[in-house]
């Protein structure tokens, strides 16, 4: 007797958990360890488990498979500002390429989430909470943000990038913004400038506070007055840079040098240098901080503070990796080093 069987066709689909232990002759409960990583199966075992997925093609249920390990593979990346700024300003971008890089060879997932307001930074901390994602990264931080203290308490696993600005205890990843920004400073001086003014970030940010204690210093230390003439507050914008920088020229017009507290902020200020008739190095000598691409092409290059971002982002990742696996106590931090990168606006 022969069967038609067209008359009545094979059920097909994608393989299931079942198929996968009858082809290696093995149980489903050692299937499902194998697959969702469990120590506690044999070399033999998971030999052939890995063997019969492979023949199978078998992709394990995505849903299922977090209901058993309760994790997403997901990490949330968090920046506390405008999506403007976010897109615009290069650290940022750098931020969120060398996390993605090192995130390549992983099986985790990064999420950009921004949060330009209380409410918003609210939402986040419910998405964090109800499980969506393994672990946060926040980055860009201002002295009235909230996510630090929410995601804490929570027990999200967490890493700040920068230096938390009310010395919380917490896991973080910054750069030496401080000597960084005394170098800088210093550089200023030894070049014989006498008059050296300082643009600074926004205070609310560690950054902002940092880079400025740098400056007051450097200053100090070179037996300098602090003139509060030489000081002007910027955002960490070109636009923002642009304007304290005319307003540097008018409390200082005397001023012979000027340490930026970022790259975009130091664009800026050379228009502003540019179109009050001063020429750079000439008359007024400019440092930046970040050495973002923009220093290398901007008339004329930018001297500038250089920040290891690629060691940053993968001490980033690796400090959350260590909290979500629970290998880690969750206020581990790491402290980067800055470096001087000498061009021809200083």
């Amino acid at each position: 007797m022969t069967t038609d069987l067209t008359a009545h066709p094979p059920v097909t689909g994608p393989p299931t958990l079942d198929e996968v232990a009858v082809l290696a002759g093995v149980s489903r409960a050692t299937v499902s360890r194998v697959v969702n990583e469990s120590p506690k199966v044999s070399p033999e075992a998971r030999e052939a488990v890995q063997a019969a997925i492979a023949q199978l093609r078998y992709v394990p249920n995505r849903m299922a498979r977090s209901l058993v390990t309760r994790r997403t593979d997901t990490i949330a990346l968090v920046l506390s500002e405008p999506n403007s700024q976010v897109f615009s300003d290069p650290f940022f971008a750098s931020i969120v390429h060398g996390v993605s890089a090192a995130l390549a060879e992983t099986d985790l997932t990064l999420v950009l989430l921004t949060a330009r307001d209380a409410r918003e930074q609210q939402k986040i901390a419910r998405y964090a909470r109800q499980g969506h994602v393994d672990g946060v990264v926040l980055m860009s931080l201002h002295s009235e943000d909230l996510l630090p203290d929410i995601l804490s308490d929570a027990g999200v696993p967490l890493v700040l990038c920068g230096r938390p600005y009310d010395g919380r205890s917490v896991a973080y990843v910054d750069a030496d913004n401080q000597g960084g920004a005394q170098v800088a400073t210093e550089h200023l001086i030894g070049l014989g400038r006498a008059r050296v003014a300082v643009l600074t970030g926004p205070m609310d940010m560690i950054a902002g506070v940092d880079r400025h204690a740098g400056w007051l210093r450097a200053t100090t230390d070179a037996g300098r007055r602090p003139d509060p003439a030489l000081v002007a507050h910027g955002d960490f914008t070109e636009a923002g840079g642009e304007a304290a920088m005319a307003r540097l020229l008018d409390q200082a017009p005397d001023l012979d040098a000027v340490f930026v507290a970022s790259d975009p902020m130091a664009v800026g200020a050379l228009r502003a240098l540019r179109a009050a008739g001063r020429r750079v190095p000439e008359d007024v000598a400019v440092v930046g901080f970040d050495d973002a691409d923009v220093a290398r092409v901007c008339d004329p290059p930018l001297t500038t503070v250089a920040q290891p971002l690629d060691v940053m982002t993968t001490e980033l990742v690796e400090l959350l990796g260590r909290q979500i696996d629970g290998r880690a106590a969750p206020a581990e931090t790491r402290t980067c080093p800055t470096r001087l990168v000498r061009r021809a606006s200083a």
